[in-house]
């Protein structure tokens, strides 16, 4: 039977350990991560997962190096996985699979290499993202590829919605991809790394919200920073407005004034640099959800400059 060690967090990590199992494959490890005090838990547990199918757990942060390298040493395994683990995995560790060392990426590679890959092709516009399967090399990111799987990105979509095709896809490629792995036929195909990018983690302040770029550009970062993520945000006259959910909506083609916000008919808009703008679907006030009516509340009119 194959044997496999595997690295994993996130909804993708649960998919993907679940497809192992399905496929036959004897996991002999899971190392997962303890939640992040004060971190938003929207996605599933590696760990439920792990302790319901009986498979030997162990957490990263409470594990020594030499000691996981040891214990990982002892199980010789086939394959050791990575899905949406954390932590790269040192080149002693990768060494200790002996059939391959592979990590399930939430990009199309060479694009997006790095962390947050679904929110920042969101944030970049993309209209389609996908996960690839490739082995783990020392750099992030950068070993051969064995498959991948498009999906794409809707123009109102937002990174929770994103993600889950995401997992999906990561699910497929798994499935699709293992009894080649198994056998030893499956492809390993080089990237051209230079077609791509690196891109960083990205922090609540990465939110904010620049009223000098376009409605377009505005809109993709609201989706790609929506809930269960910290949202896009200004500050306006004291108070912090965070913008939850919008609408792009083409302008007439006329020079704008300036961007402001504007309550018209019952609904909020953000009148945005390039003449475009923004129908404002929910949206909150120092915390507080509210509507056009809270907008002419906290600011007194309805047209309010935003610089």
């Amino acid at each position: 039977m194959t044997r496999a060690v595997v690295f994993a967090y996130h909804n993708v990590g649960v998919r993907c350990l679940a497809t192992l199992l399905a496929r036959g494959v004897d996991v002999a490890l899971v190392v997962t991560h303890r939640d992040a005090p004060g971190e938003t838990i929207w996605f599933d547990s590696v760990a439920e997962r792990a302790r319901a199918d009986r498979i030997a757990l162990a957490y990263a942060e409470d594990t020594r190096a030499p000691a996981l390298l040891e214990r990982v040493r002892a199980l010789a395994p086939d394959f050791v996985f990575s899905f949406y683990y954390r932590n790269m995995l040192e080149p002693a560790l990768l060494a200790q699979a002996a059939r391959g060392a592979l990590n399930m990426h939430g990009s199309l590679l060479p694009r997006y290499r790095g962390r947050a890959p679904v929110n920042w092709a969101i944030v970049h516009g993309e209209v389609e993202t996908g996960a690839t399967l490739h082995y783990m090399a020392e750099k992030p990111d950068a070993g051969p590829i064995v498959d991948q799987q498009a999906v794409p990105i809707l123009p109102d979509d937002t990174a929770l919605d994103v993600f889950g095709k995401v997992t999906w896809a990561a699910e497929l490629v798994l499935h699709r991809s293992l009894p080649g792995l198994i056998a030893g036929t499956a492809p390993a195909r080089a990237q051209d790394l230079a077609a791509g990018s690196y891109f960083g983690g990205r922090r609540p302040e990465d939110g904010r919200i620049d009223w000098r770029a376009g409605a377009r550009r505005i809109h993709d970062l609201v989706r790609a920073v929506a809930p269960p993520y910290p949202g896009a945000f200004f500050e306006l006259a004291g108070r912090t407005v965070r913008l939850l959910r919008t609408r792009f909506e083409p302008g007439p083609g006329a020079a704008p004034i300036g961007p402001a916000l504007r309550c018209e008919g019952g609904f909020a808009y953000a009148e945005c640099a390039d003449g475009a703008r923004l129908r404002l679907l929910a949206f909150e006030i120092d915390g507080k959800p509210g509507g056009a009516d809270a907008i002419i509340a906290a600011f007194g009119a309805t047209r309010v400059p935003l610089t």
